[in-house]
């Protein structure tokens, strides 16, 4: 008998594949530097607060810690079994290559010990050449994505069963309009940076119309790479927001995110903090804090380019592919 979780988290169903319905508030397990033993004890501790949704990468170094901690709650009845965890995993550009998908799949599978992850996407509509993950990567590099090719490798790991659901991230409606054009099996989910400073209107409008569901990472503004600090939490508009409902920044933010129908993926490692991020269901923002947010300056952290060195040249790729901003 699975435990009483302290928070109910609402799911929302996706619309293609066969996934369970994804709870609208997941973890994330991307830690800089790695940390295998923090992510497992952080995993846990998470569960057992009523999280049910995780989110790794074949870049994150996080796959093994987040499967062994599945399985040992299981094993400490923190859940039934695997199943009532939804798991979403990612390629990464490396293996972005149609021979490749479906073994690089079955390592990440190896990983976690699982039989599936509920949902698989395309990290980055970016290619590089095969071999060891690396990043940043070098410039020369990165070569021409067969999308077509790549997503009818991902379309066989959902008909084998190894992944519920397909889906893509960091994709712009440009990236998914190529997708499109080839699938046979439409992606349920495009994941991409979005939060109060970045509101991705015209990709979620898009989203909506497709029938994709669309999740966000840095859902609090995530870890600024340039060192300009945290455009979310520095936010006067948020905290205004926030002092006024007895809340935190982080809760109006995913607040917020909930009700544009967006799920988020909140990286922490602090459990308080963790079941802060849960509290977010019992209350709603008025139709003034919503106007008040919709005006807040936009400013995009995550772009194709970071994940480059500054060094050498891109030589078979035009760095508008690259281009993740619309």
């Amino acid at each position: 008998m699975a435990s009483k979780r302290t928070t109910a988290v609402p799911e929302v169903a996706l619309r293609s594949g066969n996934a369970r319905p994804m709870p609208a508030v997941g973890m994330g397990t991307a830690a800089i530097p790695p940390a295998p033993e923090a992510t497992k004890d952080a995993v846990l501790a998470a569960i057992e607060v009523g999280y049910r949704h995780f989110d790794t990468a074949a870049l994150y170094g996080t796959e093994k810690p987040l499967g062994e901690a599945v399985a040992e709650a299981a094993r400490r009845g923190l859940v039934a079994s695997r199943e009532e965890v939804f798991v979403t995993s990612k390629l990464w550009c490396t293996q972005c290559h149609p021979d490749l998908v479906l073994p690089a799949l079955r390592q990440t599978l190896q990983n976690l010990q699982m039989e599936y992850v509920d949902l698989h996407l395309i990290h980055w509509p970016v290619a590089l050449e095969p071999g060891p993950i690396t990043f940043p990567a070098k410039r020369e590099d990165a070569v021409p994505l067969d999308i077509e090719g790549v997503w009818r490798a991902m379309e066989e790991c959902q008909r084998l069963g190894l992944a519920k659901a397909i889906g893509a991230s960091n994709f712009t409606t440009k990236h998914l309009d190529k997708l499109l054009a080839v699938a046979t099996i439409l992606p349920a989910v495009n994941q991409v940076e979005l939060n109060p400073v970045w509101q991705q209107r015209t990709l979620r409008d898009y989203c909506a119309e497709k029938g994709i569901l669309v999740a966000a990472y840095s859902p609090l503004g995530g870890q600024n790479l340039d060192g300009t600090g945290n455009a979310v939490m520095a936010s006067e508009v948020l905290a205004g927001i926030a002092k006024a409902r007895g809340k935190t920044v982080a809760q109006v933010s995913l607040r917020w995110i909930y009700e544009q129908g967006v799920t988020s993926i909140a990286k922490s490692y602090n459990v308080e903090r963790l079941k802060q991020n849960l509290e977010i269901f019992d209350w709603e923002l008025t139709d003034e804090d919503q106007l008040k947010i919709s005006q807040i300056q936009q400013k995009k952290v995550v772009k194709g380019i970071d994940l480059f060195s500054r060094e050498g040249e891109f030589t078979s790729v035009d760095t508008a592919d690259l281009d993740v901003v619309e």
